[in-house]
């Protein structure tokens, strides 16, 4: 499928040329694999449903964002424009996905939303709202998503600051305080909650931003009818840092430790996609050994991100003994991950053109220690949670959706699988050498959540099985390419000869020059499709860095799931979406 793909995309473009004579689609080049294609608004909600429907099966929406063009230096392959909208489509069925763009002119411009066509768009719109100031028609709640509601201008356009140093210092008066915390009263009415009756209500009850079953500064407002969830809203942004926007200023090599702290239980798995991104755009070939020990890391860091999740599980069901024991067995882990990186949660370890070092003596030994160790504990747990009544009852056939729903709402990763779909980017569109492994993806049916768990349970073990023939199977050769664009060059080289000094001088201090490029690369992360995409405008730091992370749309599936069912299911729900709030607000 993979080599076909050019045939299938040439042969997509003209079917849509034919069946849309009158929309004047406009075919961008130089966009990596992807089919990227300029639309007029007044096709763009006709071409979506298009695409969405058979024999396409574009049916997940996989990403919503904005860029604002008005500095662009490169844009000669695409319409004028002050603002672009750029909608991401993905297929289960194809190798490569639909990039659909909508040219927007002026200062405010507007578009039609698309919330009627996927209902995971909210969100997505409201941030495009929130960061650019491109107001959607039509939108059900079209309000502030990431920022205070009193926040004043859109951080992404370009004439917004990116330093502090660049505005005026920050003062609260008495009377500015006063009126922040009136805007941050809860009217019902604001998120569309509606009252029982006139001279009577429901109860409102404010769970988070600090309550220890939200998994960090998450905030549900619920509408409740005695223990009953009539409605809820959730509330994000409280962690929102603008990593994006800090993209914009550092070079291409600096952001790197940043990625680390988007899903900070990832590690490593954050740089993959961000570093694969800028090798594809300079056309850097990576080593195999240095794949290899990409593959090893992350799948380690799947496992530490499951183990923590299992254990807060069982947790929040009031089941205490199995976070204790993951967290032993997490620390055994985390000593290998010290050892080869020599770091632990936040290695910023990956490199353009590889890793940050060889691998260091006896680090075998370790690991195959952690392999013959882990799996009889999986064994234990699963006896010791996984085969609890109690468990079950709280989660057997609560919080349930099936694969159209999943696919509605842009749930990626274990959500996804854990309804019967074996989609996995390891498996469907293999990257970093994954083809070569051998593993299985495991699928559940009934897509509650005992099923979300029993997916990730399972999962651990198909990553011990990767990690397993890594160890066996290490390649010989450098960990890093030899390439100028690759940062830092290899240690040896540099020490040999100027020229390759100049090259690490310069790539250090100014950062590497990524030729003129956009381009997304996305994995199967340790939460589910975790996507870079970065435009360069043939400088040293990125002209615009969207970054998709799979929490983002999972949060807001949630009183689709909750309405209806007990407070006490609300917290089995959340606990299984397996979710970090840094990952969510960026």
């Amino acid at each position: 499928m993979v080599a076909s793909a050019p045939l299938i995309k040439r042969d997509l473009f003209a079917s849509l040329q034919q069946d849309f004579p009158t929309a004047k689609l406009k075919l961008q080049s130089g966009c990596s694999a992807d089919l990227t294609l300029w639309v007029e608004a007044v096709q763009l909600k006709a071409l979506l449903i298009y695409l969405r429907s058979a024999p396409f099966d574009y049916q997940l929406l996989l990403d919503l964002y904005a860029v604002d063009e008005r500095l662009r230096q490169h844009k000669d392959d695409q319409p004028e424009c002050d603002f672009s909208l750029v909608y991401q489509l993905m297929s289960l069925q194809q190798s490569f996905d639909i990039r659909i763009k909508l040219a927007l002119q002026g200062e405010y411009p507007i578009a039609q939303s698309i919330t009627d066509i996927w209902p995971s768009a909210n969100w997505y719109e409201r941030e495009v709202w929130d960061m650019y100031g491109i107001k959607f028609s039509d939108h059900p709640l079209l309000k502030r998503i990431l920022t205070p509601p009193t926040f004043k201008g859109h951080p992404l356009r370009k004439e917004f600051p990116c330093r502090a140093t660049e505005q005026p210092a920050y003062t609260l008066s008495d009377q500015q305080l006063q009126s922040e915390q009136q805007a941050l009263c809860f009217d019902p009415r604001d998120w569309g909650m509606n009252r029982q009756s006139a001279d009577a209500d429901f109860m409102y009850l404010n769970l988070g931003p600090n309550h220890p079953s939200v998994h960090g500064v998450f905030r549900i407002a619920l509408q409740l009818d005695g223990e009953r969830i009539i409605d809820c809203a959730p509330d994000i942004g409280f962690h929102h840092r603008g990593a994006e926007k800090i993209a914009e200023r550092q070079t291409w090599h600096g952001f790197i430790p940043y990625t680390d702290r988007i899903d900070y239980l990832g590690g490593v798995m954050n740089n993959l996609p961000y570093v694969m991104a800028i090798e594809k755009m300079a056309e850097i070939e990576v080593p195999e050994r240095a794949q290899c020990i990409r593959v090893m890391l992350c799948e380690c860091f799947r496992i530490l991100s499951h183990m923590l999740f299992y254990g807060t599980f069982t947790q929040d069901l009031g089941q205490l003994s199995t976070i204790f024991y993951l967290f032993t067995d997490r620390e055994k882990l985390f000593a290998i991950i010290e050892a080869i990186t020599g770091a632990r949660m936040h290695p910023s370890w990956f490199r353009i053109g590889g890793v940050a070092q060889d691998l260091p003596l006896g680090w075998d030994i370790m690991m195959r220690e952690f392999l013959d160790y882990f799996p009889k504990r999986l064994d234990e747990y699963d006896v010791l949670a996984m085969q609890n009544s109690i468990l079950k009852q709280r989660t057997q056939g609560i919080g349930q959706y099936n694969t159209e729903q999943a696919l509605n709402w842009g749930v990626t990763g274990a959500g996804l699988r854990a309804t019967g779909i074996d989609f996995d980017l390891r498996k469907a569109r293999p990257y970093s050498g994954y083809e070569n492994y051998d593993f299985e993806i495991p699928t559940a049916t009934h897509g509650d959540c005992y099923d979300r768990c029993w997916v990730r349970v399972e999962e651990m073990r198909q990553s011990l099985k990767i990690i397993r023939q890594c160890l066996d199977n290490m390649p010989s050769g450098l960990y890093k390419a030899v390439h100028p664009q690759s940062t830092p060059p290899l240690n040896e080289s540099s020490k040999q000869d100027i020229e390759t000094q100049i090259q690490h001088f310069l790539n250090v201090s100014w950062g590497p020059v990524i030729p003129v490029a956009e381009v997304c690369v996305s994995i199967e992360a340790t939460k589910g499709i975790n996507s870079y995409t970065l435009y360069s405008d043939g400088e040293n730091t990125s002209y615009r860095t969207r970054i998709r992370t799979p929490s983002f749309p999972h949060l807001q599936m949630i009183p689709q799931l909750a309405r209806g069912l007990l407070l006490p299911d609300l917290i089995a729900i959340i606990a299984s979406i397996d979710f970090v709030m840094a990952d969510v607000d960026r």
